[in-house]
């Protein structure tokens, strides 16, 4: 939607149109590019992602939907009401509350599925969360939208995005099914797909981030609150998922796995929603805190990623010096029992070999030694 505006003064916007009138027609046709090359390669990237699956623990998930249903309380219980609390204790605006309400009611997003990967969490529980969380938000968004706003007394109806809902999904199952067939017909050559996929994953988060911001620049404000809102939003996310997920009693990786998936949100779907719901005058202070949630939600999960590395590397530094000393404690003992064994032999050779009454001795009694030989694993 686009306001009306009569007059250039009362519409910055009417100068530069009237400059250059080619400008927003290239910046559209840019942004559908954009669009169409993201949504590309984010099917790739799930499509190497899919080769990390098996089917049998997919199907393990659906049966015993444990995590699922701590991820989705996650998701659309803790999220709304975070995203409401932050709204209140701020004292935002209505349109900016609205605009932090919604991106707390969104599902989560792709980009958790490549944190999981890297942090080597469970990638049949993550894959599993994201696709039910979408197809989930065909009820919650609306339901949790009500319940939250009934107090706000909107002039405007929200309208729900169905339609990038389902693109989303076919975007996440169709790809993450190819793999998992892959995966189950080729083995080896799904571990090279998911190294590759793994680097491209890399690059393709940056190269969206960059292009995000600016394509969207003319959609940035310096309102100092909602950059704090969104920089501890997805701190609050990552953090309530993994001590529910803890509470719970899930194992460590499934912790991992939820807490990623619960603080990354989906910000397409946010941005398509506030677009389908707002003026271009509105969206003017909107739109800045989901693209500084997605900046701040790359940052978090590179961060949570970096701390992860450094723990394994600490532990395998840890293990490698415990081994070392173990190593070196076996070379001790069995050096001293060799002594003992060697110096026993000869005692007896000088008895053996001493003028005397002969003393009856059985062999395999002498040749054994005095103590133990203890053995290191």
């Amino acid at each position: 939607m686009r306001a009306n505006c009569s007059s250039s003064s009362a519409c910055a916007a009417n100068s530069s149109e009237e400059e250059l009138p080619v400008g927003p027609e290239a910046h559209g046709n840019l942004e559908l590019v954009f669009t169409v090359v993201s949504a590309v390669m984010m099917g790739l990237l799930m499509f190497s992602l899919g080769c990390s699956v098996e089917f049998q623990k997919l199907w393990a998930h659906i049966r015993r939907p444990w995590g699922i249903a701590v991820g989705l309380l996650c998701q659309f219980g803790l999220m709304p009401l975070t995203a409401y609390l932050l709204a209140i204790s701020f004292s935002l605006k209505p349109v900016q509350a609205i605009a932090v309400l919604i991106m707390g009611c969104c599902p989560g997003g792709t980009i958790s599925n490549i944190f999981t990967f890297w942090v080597e969490g469970d990638m049949d529980l993550s894959i599993t969360m994201t696709t039910c969380s979408t197809v989930a938000a065909l009820g919650m968004m609306p339901l949790c939208l009500y319940v939250y706003t009934l107090s706000w007394n909107l002039e405007q109806n929200l309208t729900i995005p169905y339609q990038n809902i389902g693109i989303t999904l076919v975007c996440l199952t169709i790809p993450v099914a190819f793999g998992i067939y892959v995966n189950y017909r080729w083995p080896k050559q799904s571990k090279i797909i998911l190294k590759i996929g793994a680097i491209v994953g890399g690059v393709l988060l940056l190269v969206v981030a960059v292009a995000g911001v600016v394509l969207a620049k003319g959609s940035w404000n310096s309102d100092i609150t909602l950059l704090t809102i969104s920089f501890i939003f997805p701190l609050i996310g990552h953090v309530t998922g993994f001590l529910l997920a803890l509470l719970t009693h899930q194992s460590w990786q499934r912790c991992r796995t939820i807490s990623l998936e619960t603080g990354a949100q989906n910000i397409q779907m946010c941005v398509t929603m506030l677009q389908l719901s707002f003026t271009t005058k509105q969206l003017v202070q909107m739109l800045s805190f989901p693209l500084a949630y997605g900046l701040f939600q790359l940052l978090d999960g590179f961060l949570i990623v970096a701390a992860y590395k450094m723990y394994k590397r600490r532990l395998k530094n840890e293990h490698r010096k415990k081994d070392t000393g173990c190593a070196e404690g076996c070379h001790k003992k069995k050096s001293a029992s060799l002594k003992e064994t060697s110096a026993f032999l000869e005692v007896n050779e000088e008895v053996a070999f001493t003028p005397g009454p002969s003393v009856p001795m059985d062999l395999h009694t002498a040749l054994e030694p005095s103590g133990p030989i203890s053995s290191c694993t």
